[in-house]
């Protein structure tokens, strides 16, 4: 066994570690005072072994990814890539999510008490339900929004509001469109990485994106609606920097990061990862194209009615009138990165490690291939970091750093051994989906 694999595997050790000590020490807590709020820490689930319609499914696309995703990555023409990419990781998603059943895995998920469907029936005036969005976002004032409403700028809410509009509404339909556009996520990072770096370490990539463990969480969660969002933003930007319709993408980039901020306020940290896109380009002209299609968005909220800075604002004061008032930072500051390993998995864990060790200090810097994947892969984890220490993220970081997370996963593609890798993600999530009631 070479001293790379040894060391990945220590790395994965550790982390499973991490996660087994987030368990034990939340549980602990949660017996003492319930202050975790959570039903298995450190995952917002509840123990409930089961078996579903999706399970069949489930089990057979892993076994083909594990058998057949690396050659067909190697060998599949780019663009039928792609869509192989985007139609396998549809079908692991939606199999994931059926496991729990239509009802409970996918149309229900959105239309509880604090979700975003709730709200849909207040926003029959559009440009009124904006100008007033912020006077119901505090716990204490009349009507108060539900917690992902309040919790979120009026672009989140709005999104179902709109497919409501077109004939589309009801958890069914909110549901369907947040598997199909979130699952995109993993093509626009293909896109970005071959751009960046090169198709070959995309190629390799290609499988990890599709088998993660956080396809459990974009099936159905709305953050991995906002995880494609983003991600495409970022991916326009890297072909943008890289020459290729600089004015048409770096403004659709823009257009799209101006999205992105008003879907989630913590997604402004994705500033991070567009940085080190530019950092990596070779021209710095497409900012002016993607600066321009940026404002966009913020002036037309603004021009509606919605101050973003307000609504930022009181939601730092709804936030601990809530669940973040009473869960311990002392324990989540590190129990969030236990999530995170939980929706990334062990192959991506030895991914970044393998990433961290290209950029070592004293090593020099190249524009080898892998070494600006490194400084991609590195950005998203540090902005995940930010938000960690923020404190404005305690708790259920499994959806929430989700458009985090699925720039983490492109560090498989440093890998040897890359089925194993596979088998390992696969049975993390499979046994995640089956062992756990998540709660999206």
């Amino acid at each position: 066994m070479n001293r790379d694999l040894v060391r990945d595997l220590y790395a994965a050790v550790c982390a499973a570690l991490l996660v087994l000590t987030a368990v034990l020490v939340g549980t602990a807590i949660q017996h003492r005072n319930g202050s975790l709020r959570v039903g298995w820490p450190p995952l917002l689930a509840s123990w409930d072994p089961h078996v579903g319609p999706g399970t069949p499914a489930a089990v057979v696309v892993a076994a083909a990814v594990v058998a057949y995703g690396p050659s067909l990555a190697a060998r599949l023409p780019w663009r039928p890539l792609l869509l192989a990419v985007w139609g396998v990781g549809m079908a692991w998603t939606w199999s994931l999510a059926l496991v729990d059943g239509w009802q409970r895995g996918v149309a229900g998920q959105l239309t509880t008490r604090n979700e975003y469907l709730r709200a849909v029936g207040r926003f029959h005036d559009i440009p009124a339900a904006l100008r007033d969005f912020t006077r119901h976002i505090l716990i204490g004032s009349p009507d108060n929004w539900g917690a992902h409403v309040a919790g979120h700028p009026p672009g989140a809410t709005l999104t179902f509001v709109l497919l409501d509009r077109i004939g589309l509404g009801g958890g069914g339909w909110a549901g369907t469109w947040c598997i199909t556009v979130g699952t995109t996520a993993a093509v626009a990072v293909l896109v970005a990485v071959r751009s960046l770096a090169d198709e070959s370490l995309a190629r390799r990539a290609a499988p990890f994106l599709v088998l993660a463990p956080a396809a459990v969480w974009v099936g159905t969660s709305a953050d991995g609606y906002f995880a494609a969002v983003a991600a495409w933003a970022v991916a326009l930007l890297a072909l943008a920097v890289q020459g290729c319709r600089p004015a048409l993408n770096g403004l659709c980039s823009g257009l799209l990061f101006g999205l992105t901020v008003y879907l989630s306020y913590g997604l402004t940290l994705m500033v991070v990862v567009a940085a080190a896109v530019l950092l990596l380009g070779s021209s710095r002209r497409p900012l002016l194209f993607a600066l321009a299609g940026f404002v966009v968005v913020p002036v037309l909220f603004t021009v509606s009615g919605f101050a973003w800075w307000e609504g930022y604002r009181l939601l730092q004061t709804r936030y601990y009138q809530g669940a973040g008032g009473v869960r311990p930072y002392a324990y989540w500051v590190w129990a969030n990165l236990a999530c995170t390993v939980l929706i990334v998995g062990p192959a991506t864990v030895a991914g970044v490690r393998r990433a961290a060790v290209r950029l070592w200090p004293g090593r020099g810097w190249s524009r080898s291939a892998p070494r600006p994947l490194a400084v991609l892969v590195l950005a998203a984890l540090l902005a995940l970091l930010v938000a960690d220490l923020s404190g404005m993220s305690k708790a259920e970081t499994e959806r929430i750093w989700l458009p985090f997370a699925v720039w983490l996963l492109p560090a498989g593609a440093l890998l040897t051994g890359v089925r194993g890798w596979l088998i390992g993600q696969a049975v993390l999530a499979l046994l995640l989906n089956h062992l756990l009631l998540t709660g999206w």
